[in-house]
């Protein structure tokens, strides 16, 4: 869990600054079809809001715990991603992410072993969860980059 957590700090510390130092022209660029760089990071704001929840409420609900979906194009779309400014969008961005690590830094190693069921009735544990996450970061920033 160690490095995960350090994978991620690195990832927030070497994007933060960066993200709005792009252009807007390369930042909301759009292909038929696909999210703008600007679309991908609005993308992980959700992201982040929806894991935030996710990673506290299972310290606290019956288990096992139920994750839940959400639609991620309906939530581009209507939280307006395209046209929000980069440093605002950014800084929305950094600081859940910095919530979720003081999350991930707190929880004990039986906590990591508590078990979701996804949608697809699979199971998966809450350690499988936030490394997933910080892997799902990690390729969208690649995106952006």
């Amino acid at each position: 869990m160690q490095n995960a957590i350090l994978k991620f700090e690195k990832l927030l510390n070497e994007n933060v600054n960066f993200f709005p130092t792009i252009s807007s022209e390369i930042l909301e660029a759009k292909i038929p079809g696909k999210w703008s760089k600007k679309e991908i990071l609005g993308h992980l704001t959700d992201s982040a809001i929806h894991n935030l929840v996710r990673f506290t409420e299972i310290n606290y609900l019956e288990k096992p715990y139920h994750h839940r979906p959400y639609n991620q194009i309906d939530l581009v779309n209507l939280n307006q991603y395209q046209t929000m400014d980069i440093e605002e969008l950014t800084q929305l961005w950094f600081l859940i992410n910095k919530q979720i690590i003081k999350i991930m830094k707190s929880v004990d190693n039986e906590a990591l072993d508590y078990k979701i069921v996804l949608s697809d009735e699979s199971v998966i544990d809450l350690k499988f969860l936030m490394t997933d996450y910080v892997a799902h970061l990690e390729h969208h920033i690649n995106q952006i980059r």
